[in-house]
C-alpha cells in the first residue's frame, strides 16, 4: 500500500496510507492535511496544492508536464527544484512519499 508522509512548515510529520492511483492532494484532501488548499479540485489551474518532494525522491517520480512546470511559476511560494504540485503526482505500488508543505498557499 503507498505511504505518503507530509511535513508541514514547522516540522510536524504525518504518515497517510492512500491507493494505488490517487493523488498526493487527494489523499491530503481526504485526510484533513492541513498546508494543501486545492481550490481547483486537482484539474491543474490553481497551484495551491505545492508541495517540495524529498529530495532524493524527486527522481523517481514521472515527469511533470509542461502546464504543471508553468504552473509552479504561480505559487505563493517560490518553486524549488523539488517543487511539484501534489494533484499532478499518482500513488503507485509500494510507494514511500514524503512531500513538505509551504508556509502557505495563498
Amino acid at each position: 500500500m503507498p505511504k505518503v508522509t507530509f511535513t508541514d512548515c514547522e516540522g510536524i510529520s504525518r504518515a497517510i496510507d492512500g491507493n494505488v492511483g490517487d493523488s498526493v492532494m487527494e489523499v491530503a484532501m481526504r485526510n484533513g492535511v492541513p498546508g494543501i488548499l486545492a481550490e481547483c479540485g486537482g484539474s491543474l489551474s490553481c497551484a495551491t496544492c505545492h508541495v517540495f518532494v524529498r529530495e532524493d525522491e524527486f527522481a523517481s517520480l514521472p515527469d511533470m508536464d509542461d502546464m504543471e512546470d508553468e504552473m509552479l511559476y504561480a505559487t505563493a511560494i517560490d518553486r524549488a527544484d523539488t517543487s511539484r504540485l501534489s494533484c499532478q503526482v499518482r500513488l503507485t505500488d509500494d510507494m514511500d512519499l514524503h512531500v513538505t508543505t509551504p508556509e502557505t498557499q495563498v
